[in-house]
């Protein structure tokens, strides 16, 4: 049985005086002709106005534990219901997900389910939260800020796993919506983005310094770490002091390892040392929390008070086989206040993963 695509009227968008409309979501500024899509595949125009092909759809969802967005600062040992849906509005050679995010093939979107479901189902699960993550909840804004309230109106928290490339007035509707954000700083040039992401750095900037300055949503920054192209001793230290400079030091850092994929197959795998030599740079240059991702390094995946040293709480992977934060978040040996959200602590999800199935679709359609 084939499963037609379902249209959803857009937001964010204008007419343009030759018969196309203008995308205004993210600062790709697609000019469609009828029946044309943007450079993200989902968003469409179709009878004369912008629609999302990708309501209601997701490529998968499954519960996660928090640490894999990855977010150490928020609600620690929590679990999170995930999901995502298909295609990118940036264009990254080295994507890690790109089955999903580069999907021309609406045969990804396997399930579907409305926001009210969303928020009953993770409230089910016993999810803390929802997670808007896999690929770049951008480009599927509609969907993700219905389900968002409704996740809200449940008790959930709602999280957005971006890349951050997206204009000023969708910016403030959308991270109204979310309580928490990882944002994937993938490199600190803009010769960078232009040569690697299809995009440019100065957005991404501007995400960053509104999310921390203008919301009280929680951020936390990932960079993936390539060899010989972003890992440099220089270009790590450059974004560490302008993290510190911009965001201020409680802002946690994340470095993650590459492996060779999607069209940058010639690279080898991201050392080990390379992820603890960045942390170890940043750590210098004053911000207080960095972690190491994708390697076996508990020492990284730990969080420690900057103010006395000691760990507050021990990870490994993605257990936490030691946590010693009191309640409303502070040093037991000092009593100093670490950066996040936290609650009284209970018996941790631990590195589980649970697929789950909603609506699953039977076939699909290839568009």
């Amino acid at each position: 049985m084939m499963t037609p695509e379902t249209s959803h009227p857009g937001r964010w968008w204008h007419s343009l005086d030759d018969g196309r409309v203008q995308c205004d979501l993210c600062p790709r500024d697609c000019k469609l002709h009828e029946g044309q899509r943007g450079a993200c595949f989902v968003r469409k125009m179709e009878g004369g106005r912008m629609v999302l092909t990708t309501y209601g759809r997701s490529s998968g969802f499954c519960v996660d534990p928090i640490e894999k967005k990855p977010l150490n600062h928020f609600y620690p040992g929590t679990s999170v219901f995930s999901f995502g849906t298909a295609g990118c509005n940036l264009a990254c050679k080295f994507c890690q997900n790109w089955d999903i995010s580069k999907s021309k093939d609406m045969d990804r979107l396997m399930d579907a389910a409305q926001p009210a479901e969303i928020a009953r189902m993770a409230k089910r699960m016993g999810c803390k939260s929802v997670a808007y993550t896999y690929n770049d909840p951008v480009i599927f804004a509609e969907y993700a800020i219905d389900t968002a309230v409704a996740c809200r109106a449940a008790g959930l928290k709602n999280i957005a796993v971006t890349a951050g490339f997206i204009h000023t007035e969708p910016r403030l509707e959308f991270f109204a919506a979310m309580d928490a954000a990882n944002v994937d700083l993938k490199g600190f040039s803009d010769d960078f983005y232009i040569k690697y992401c299809g995009g440019h750095l100065q957005p991404v900037l501007d995400t960053l310094v509104y999310l921390k300055h203008e919301t009280d949503v929680w951020l936390e920054v990932t960079t993936l770490l390539i060899p010989t192209v972003n890992d440099s001793d220089a270009e790590v230290r450059r974004l560490a002091e302008w993290l510190l400079k911009e965001l201020g030091p409680d802002v946690p850092l994340h470095f993650s390892a590459f492996h060779p994929d999607y069209k940058m197959l010639d690279l080898p795998p991201t050392p080990a040392e390379a992820l603890k030599r960045a942390r170890r740079i940043a750590l210098a240059t004053g911000l207080h929390y960095v972690y190491t991702g994708n390697i076996h390094d508990p020492e990284g995946d730990s969080t420690y008070c900057p103010a006395c040293g000691t760990a507050v709480i021990r990870r490994d992977w993605y257990e936490i086989p030691k946590y010693r934060l009191t309640e409303d978040g502070h040093c037991p040996d000092c009593g100093a206040t670490i950066a996040g959200r936290f609650e009284k602590f209970g018996s941790p999800f631990g590195a589980r993963r649970i697929p789950v199935a909603m609506h699953p679709l039977s076939g699909g359609e290839t568009v």
